[in-house]
């Protein structure tokens, strides 16, 4: 089998279709004679040589000024493994296994579930995976890349040089692959890709990598996630999905929640540095749940996280995958979940990320029109590729089973079911229906969430979703998208703009505070006060409060009462628990030293309360997503702008009575019909002293028979000025 001139150059410059056919190892036939072959690039080469197993080396012949190399063997001789002795034109020989003489690795399975769309572990195979191949130590490289004429892996290991490792193809799944014997972990490499559609060959980071240089470097690093020793097993034996439990999440930016050495330091926190900083925090203030904004690599530090690069890849900027593993680790041993922000609605536009990964646009939307989000400047998936659904599926399963994350919020639902969200007309295309709903993605949100309730019977998913899309958080069986929970935006907005309001003109705006009250129940709601409420000019929670400090106080703390007293599972971002003054910074800690004054150490104290009343007390959680759990003892005072409202547990005759006055103006003596007479006791009371506030008293509380309220006993309080009040029967 000899080279003609067109196979050479097309070796020399890397334009070989099919490198396996003349690189490695060949029997050959001429007639009744074979023979055998063995053929190699290597351009940096001065000499080399080959090296049968338990026999002396074989020098090769320079067939080309390219640096092709081959020797023949006589014609009795069998196929055999051997080694390549390589001298360089700079450096010392060395001898490596030729990467050509490893057959194919993938398994028919894996190229079955790849080409329907329905590999739900593709991360088992694509990427880099360390492993020993016939005794040989190395490490299996597999990319997606139908479109790519040419794929090669480059990295240190071999000058960066695309040239002396292009991959081989299996046709009917565009998928390439190549075993690098030596390649270990640690190594960094990239694909250095070759398309029609482009003059020059270019390269791309590794969309299935498990780890990344830390920017602005862009390469992927050879990564085994298999090692680490979890410690976890408690936590994981008994988590579970149940939706009568309490929930509060505490969401955080793991690079502006503090920084080394101070505010203005620009080193981050890493991973372990919050096994003894953050987990402890969350831990002391009762929260159930950390929940991490987008914790995937991604080469912008202002993006927050949510302009992703590198799927699978936890970003290096706080360390090691096993580094995080430590961190989720030292989570669950401390009885706190892990919640990671999910971004499949887009992606960033970097050139060594997705964007026209093999020349063309295989992962995301070619049209603009259905491919480019404006608003943020990313790429569109196009979840009706295979390539895409293996892609995403997989990684959501990826989160779950690698790191044990306990739930996934996934980031911008509703940019995802809207052909037109954020699109004048002529902006965007309709469905084959003519309609503006994206059916591929619901498609894929459904087919995601049943995956993962397959493969995890006790994870949590949680959809940002800001429209009325109908059945958000109910089953596929039953027509929903199949979601745990949805972001209550409706409410959030409402309340907000109802507190941010004079409390002399609440009385015209109550309808905002009762709203809620009319769909609280047609979905399983979240309640969020979350990173997006306190940037671009939306103002920091307490500075959103009208009146002067001490009523912006006491407004805050009346607010999170209300949150922690409503129907729905909680959700505060970091900083709102000191009462920051400063709209969130991404590029700077935390204002921790605002915990100096009582003021905000007052609201410090009052969520640490919360929390830990909230989860103490079933009736405040147990019935969240049904009416038999909630009842109105009042909402109709609007000139005092005071409502009133049972919350009961499963077993109804236990409850709480939670009363909210949002005036400055104590009503002292104020009757409110409760469920039965006899004793009751105020469990927190936000206008406390030890929260900063009048700290206006109550004597012994003793409801009496008579109906009022449509109840059969009448309860009379003391209601503190912007307050709120949780009160138990004794």
């Amino acid at each position: 089998m000899n080279l003609d001139k067109g196979q050479i150059v097309a070796l020399e410059t890397a334009s070989h279709g099919n490198p396996f056919a003349v690189l490695g190892l060949h029997v050959v036939s001429s007639g009744k004679k074979k023979s055998v072959i063995v053929r190699t690039i290597q351009p940096h080469a001065e000499s080399v040589s080959v090296l049968p197993d338990g026999k002396k080396a074989v020098p090769m012949e320079k067939v080309s000024d390219g640096g092709v190399f081959e020797c023949s063997f006589p014609r009795n001789t069998k196929s055999f493994k051997y080694s390549l002795v390589i001298k360089p034109t700079q450096g010392d020989t060395y001898t490596i296994r030729d990467p050509y003489s490893f057959g194919p690795l993938l398994s028919e399975f894996d190229l079955q579930l790849w080409g329907e769309g329905n590999h739900r572990k593709a991360y088992e195979t694509m990427g880099a995976h360390p492993m020993e191949v016939d005794g040989v130590k190395g490490t299996r490289f597999v990319v997606s890349a139908p479109s790519a004429t040419r794929v090669s892996v480059i990295g240190s290991f071999n000058d960066w040089d695309g040239r002396r490792n292009p991959m081989r193809k299996y046709h009917d799944q565009g998928l390439w692959e190549i075993f690098l014997p030596e390649v270990t972990v640690g190594d960094a490499y990239k694909y250095e890709i070759k398309s029609d559609n482009f003059a020059l060959p270019f390269k791309k980071a590794d969309p299935y990598a498990f780890y990344a240089e830390k920017r602005p470097n862009t390469a992927s690093i050879v990564a085994d996630l298999n090692n680490y020793k979890w410690e976890d097993e408690e936590w994981m034996s008994k988590r579970t999905k149940k939706f009568d439990e309490a929930l509060s999440i505490y969401e955080v930016h793991l690079g502006s929640w503090k920084r080394k050495d101070g505010e203005t330091a620009p080193e981050f926190l890493t991973y372990r540095d919050m096994v003894e900083q953050l987990v402890p925090y969350v831990k002391d203030l009762g929260f159930t749940h950390i929940e991490i904004l987008p914790v995937a690599e991604h080469p912008y530090d202002p993006s927050w996280g949510y302009q992703i690069t590198g799927y699978f890849a936890a970003t290096s900027r706080f360390g090691t995958p096993e580094d995080f593993m430590y961190f989720v680790d030292a989570c669950h041993k401390n009885d706190i979940g892990v919640i990671v922000d999910w971004v499949p609605a887009h992606f960033a536009k970097d050139e060594h990320g997705l964007r026209q990964f093999d020349g063309t646009h295989l992962f995301e939307h070619a049209d603009p029109r259905q491919g480019e989000h404006k608003d943020w400047g990313t790429c569109i998936f196009n979840f009706g590729r295979t390539e895409v659904q293996n892609f995403l599926l997989s990684n959501a399963v990826f989160w779950c089973d690698k790191y044990h994350i306990d739930g996934l919020r996934v980031d911008a639902v509703a940019s995802m079911l809207y052909l037109d969200y954020s699109r004048e007309e002529g902006e965007w295309i309709p469905n084959k229906y003519g309609g503006r709903e994206n059916l591929e993605a619901i498609a894929f949100l459904k087919k995601t969430n049943e995956v993962l309730n397959q493969e995890f019977d006790n994870i949590v998913t949680f959809a940002e979703e800001s429209t009325s899309w109908p059945m958000v958080s109910k089953p596929t069986y039953l027509g929903g998208l199949g979601f745990d929970y949805k972001w209550n935006m409706g409410w959030m907005n409402d309340t907000l703009k109802y507190i941010e309001i004079d409390p002399i003109f609440r009385r015209y705006h109550h309808n905002q505070l009762t709203f809620s009250m009319i769909y609280a129940f047609t979905e399983n709601f979240m309640l969020p006060f979350s990173h997006d409420e306190v940037v671009h000019m939306k103002k920091a929670m307490l500075s959103k409060m009208p009146g002067d400090d001490w009523q912006k106080f006491a407004n805050l703390r009346l607010l999170y009462t209300y949150m922690y007293a409503h129907p729905g599972k909680k959700l505060l971002f970091m900083g709102n628990e000191i009462a920051q003054w400063a709209e969130w910074n991404s590029e700077a800690q935390l204002d921790w030293p605002l915990l100096k004054y009582d003021s905000h150490k007052g609201v410090h104290t009052l969520v640490k309360d919360l929390n830990k009343i909230y989860t103490e007390n079933a009736p405040l959680h147990q019935v969240d997503f049904d009416w038999s759990g909630f009842e109105w003892i009042d909402f109709s005072d609007i000139d005092n702008s005071i409502v009133a409202f049972l919350r009961y547990s499963e077993e109804k005759k236990d409850f709480r009575v939670c009363i909210f006055n949002f005036t400055p103006q104590p009503q002292m003596g104020y009757r409110f019909g409760v469920p039965k007479a006899g004793p009751y006791e105020i469990i927190l009371n936000s206008d406390s002293k030890y929260y900063g506030g009048s700290n206006v008293e109550n004597d012994a509380l003793v409801a009496t028979e008579g109906q009022w309220h449509n109840q059969p006993a009448t309860l009379t309080v003391n209601v503190p000025p912007l307050s709120g009040l949780i009160i138990k029967p004794v």
